[in-house]
C-alpha cells in the first residue's frame, strides 16, 4: 500500500470511497455513475483550492482524504495567508487500523503546510479524534464554530 496526490483518473475511485462512507456498499450502477460525474466536475471547478489523497494497493483505492486550502483576509505584513482543512477522510473497513489513515491525514496536512497554510484544521468523528491527536492536532479554545439551524 502507498499515498499519493490522486489525479483526474482517481475520480472513480473517490467517488466509490465517498458513496461507502455515506450511502453503504449497495450503488445502482446509473445513480453511481452520475456520482462519479458529479464528483468530477466539482473537483475540476475547486481543482486550486482542493486536493486528494489516495491510499492504493496494486489496483485499489482503499482510502482518501482530502484537503482545502482556504485564503484568508490579507493582514500588514502577511499579504498571503492560508489555512486548511481536513475533509472526507475515509478507509475501507479491512484496512482499519494499520495506519492508512494517519498516512493519508498526514500527507494531507503536510501538502497543506508546504502549500503556505498556518494552521490545519479538522471537524472529526469521536472515533477519529485519537488519530489527529496523535498526528499534533489539539483543540483550541479560540477555535470556535456555529451549526447552523436546522
Amino acid at each position: 500500500m502507498h499515498i499519493e496526490r490522486a489525479g483526474p483518473e482517481d475520480v472513480g475511485g473517490l467517488a466509490r470511497l465517498k458513496w461507502m462512507d455515506r450511502a453503504g456498499d449497495d450503488a445502482d450502477t446509473a445513480e453511481f455513475d452520475s456520482f462519479v460525474d458529479a464528483l468530477g466536475a466539482w473537483w475540476e471547478a475547486h481543482r486550486a483550492t482542493h486536493f486528494a489523497f489516495v491510499a492504493l494497493t496494486e489496483d485499489t483505492t482503499v482510502g482518501a482524504a482530502w484537503v482545502a486550502l482556504l485564503p484568508r483576509v490579507p493582514s500588514p505584513g502577511a499579504n498571503n495567508r492560508l489555512s486548511a482543512d481536513i475533509q472526507s477522510v475515509f478507509v475501507m473497513p479491512e484496512h482499519r487500523g494499520g495506519g492508512v489513515g494517519a498516512a493519508l491525514v498526514d500527507a494531507a496536512a503536510t501538502h497543506a503546510h508546504r502549500a503556505g497554510a498556518s494552521r490545519v484544521t479538522v471537524h472529526s468523528s469521536e472515533r477519529a479524534v485519537s488519530v489527529y491527536k496523535r498526528l499534533g492536532f489539539t483543540g483550541s479554545p479560540k477555535l470556535l464554530q456555529r451549526i447552523a439551524e436546522a
